[in-house]
C-alpha cells in the first residue's frame, strides 16, 4: 500500500475503536452505580462501619476501627459517573480495539509471526484475568489489615475515589504479574534468553516473588501471602520448562544443519506447484544457421 492508504485505514481503524469505546461507556453509564458496588462492596463487607459515626461516638461501640466511604464535593458524583463509565468503556469495549489495532498490525506479519502473536494474545488473556481474580480476592484482607492503623477515637473517611484507583491500581500489578512467565517465555524465543540461565535465577526469583507477594497483601496470614506467590511460581517454573524445550529443540535442529564454513546439499527437486511443463523446441532460442554474427554476437557470446 502507499503512505496515504496506510494513514486512511489507520484512520479508519482508530473511528471504529473509539466508536466502540463511546458506545460502550454510554451503556455503562446507566449501570455505573452497579459498578462501584460490584467494586467497593467486598472493601464495605471487611471495614466498613455499619453504623453512622455520632451513633458510634455516643455508644462507645465502635471497638474496631473502621471506614466510612465519602464523596467530597457538588461536581465529585458527576466526575466519579465520568470516570467510571470511560474506565468500563476502555475495558468492556477492549475485544473490538485489540481486533482492530491486529487487523492494523496482521498485514505486515509472516506466518510465522502470526502463529506466535495468536498464542501469546490467547495465553496473556486469560493470565491477565487470573492475576486481577486474585486482586479483587485478597482486597478485603489487604483492607482490614490496612485500617487496623487507624489510631484509636479516629474516625476514618475514606474517599471513593481514592478506594476505585486502589482497587484499580491492585488489578493491574496483579495481572500483570501473572504475565511474567509469558514475556521469559516470548524473550527465550527470541533469543535473548537461554532456559538454562532462567533456571539459574531460581532462588532469585523464588525470593522476588515472595516479596512482592508479601508487599502487595499485606496480612499477617501467610496463607494470603501464599495464595498469590503460589500460582506465580508455578507460572515461573513453567516458563523455564517450555524455555528448555525450545533450547533443545533449537540444539536438535542446528546439530542437523551444516557448519558455517560447510556447503549445504543443494535440494534440485521441483517445488510441489503441478506438472513441470518441458520447454518445448517452439520455446527454445533458434539455432543459428551460418557462423556471421548477427548484431555483433555469435552463439557463443
Amino acid at each position: 500500500m502507499p503512505l496515504a492508504e496506510h494513514l486512511r485505514e489507520l484512520r479508519n481503524r482508530l473511528a471504529k475503536a473509539l466508536l466502540a469505546i463511546v458506545v460502550v461507556t454510554v451503556v455503562a453509564a446507566f449501570f455505573y452505580r452497579d459498578i462501584i458496588n460490584f467494586l467497593t462492596d467486598p472493601i464495605l463487607e471487611s471495614v466498613g462501619c455499619e453504623k453512622s459515626f455520632e451513633e458510634l461516638a455516643r455508644s462507645k461501640a465502635g471497638s474496631e476501627p473502621c471506614a466510612q466511604i465519602t464523596i467530597n464535593g457538588l461536581l465529585g458524583p458527576f466526575t466519579l459517573a465520568l470516570k467510571v463509565s470511560l474506565t468500563a468503556g476502555i475495558v468492556l469495549a477492549s475485544p473490538v480495539w485489540l481486533y482492530q489495532l491486529w487487523a492494523f498490525v496482521a498485514p505486515g506479519l509472516h506466518r510465522n509471526e502470526k502463529k506466535y502473536a495468536y498464542a501469546f494474545v490467547a495465553s496473556g488473556a486469560p493470565l491477565f484475568l487470573v492475576g486481577a481474580y486474585f486482586a479483587y480476592a485478597v482486597l478485603p484482607t489487604s483492607a482490614k489489615v490496612l485500617i487496623d492503623f487507624t489510631p484509636s477515637d479516629v474516625d476514618n473517611l475514606l474517599p471513593l475515589d481514592e478506594l476505585l484507583d486502589l482497587v484499580t491500581r491492585m488489578v493491574v500489578v496483579f495481572g500483570l504479574s501473572f504475565e511474567l512467565p509469558l514475556l521469559l517465555v516470548m524473550l527465550n524465543l527470541t533469543g535473548v534468553l537461554s532456559g538454562k540461565r532462567m533456571l539459574g535465577w531460581w532462588r532469585a526469583m523464588i525470593m522476588g516473588i515472595t516479596l512482592f507477594a508479601a508487599i502487595a497483601t499485606p496480612s499477617t496470614d501467610p496463607l494470603t501471602m501464599m495464595m498469590l506467590a503460589g500460582p506465580i511460581w508455578v507460572l515461573y517454573f513453567a516458563a523455564v520448562s517450555i524455555a528448555l524445550l525450545n533450547d533443545r529443540r533449537k540444539s536438535r535442529r542446528a546439530a542437523l544443519e551444516p557448519d558455517d564454513d560447510e556447503a549445504s546439499d543443494l535440494d534440485l527437486t521441483p517445488e510441489d506447484i503441478g506438472e513441470v511443463e518441458p520447454v518445448t523446441t517452439a520455446r527454445a532460442l533458434p539455432e543459428q544457421a551460418t557462423r556471421d554474427r548477427v548484431n555483433g554476437f555469435d552463439d557463443v557470446t
